[in-house]
């Protein structure tokens, strides 16, 4: 598995801690992950792609065999361009199995090639959600190690320029 290129794909709206533990995994068990950010403009996000891209490439730097980049459509139509066959996503609930259960079975159906690879959160991070993470920092509340320190930055900067 080392010599396989994995892709792991969200909204990253902040990126948080579970995603770099995840992002972290990956690239040990794969050898080479593209992190790949969901730019929906339909989805109303506080960062933009361009900013969540710029914030993954700082807080992935130390992480070797790790590419960021970005896409707006269906995640099988960029994973056959790029010749993609392995989907790495995070689990930190029943829900979240459910849920990446049926997207599995959904995107095998459109790219019969794709190995979904599900990997369950840390237990000290599965509290930890991006919405949870946006949520708080909208009432001036910081959620202890959620988030990394420059995702930290960008959100005060972000949300004190907003107000």
């Amino acid at each position: 598995m080392a010599n396989t290129q994995a892709i792991y794909s969200g909204s990253f709206d902040p990126v948080t801690q579970g995603h770099l533990d995840i992002i972290r995994r990956a690239a040990r068990l794969f050898g080479a992950v593209r992190v790949v950010v969901l730019a929906n403009p339909q989805k109303k996000t506080l960062f933009t792609a361009a900013e969540r891209v710029a914030l993954l490439h700082q807080v992935t730097a130390d992480i070797p065999g790790v590419t960021v980049d970005s896409f707006d459509g269906l995640l099988v139509d960029y994973m056959r361009k790029h010749q993609l066959t392995v989907l790495v996503r995070g689990v930190r609930n029943a829900a979240d199995l459910e849920n990446e259960q049926a997207y599995a079975y959904a995107n095998k159906l459109l790219l019969p090639a794709l190995q979904s690879v599900l990997l369950p959160a840390d237990p000290a991070l599965r509290f930890v959600s991006s919405s949870a993470v946006r949520d708080a920092w909208a009432f001036g509340l910081e959620l202890p190690g959620a988030v990394p320190p420059p995702v930290a930055q960008a959100l005060r900067a972000k949300l004190n320029t907003s107000k």
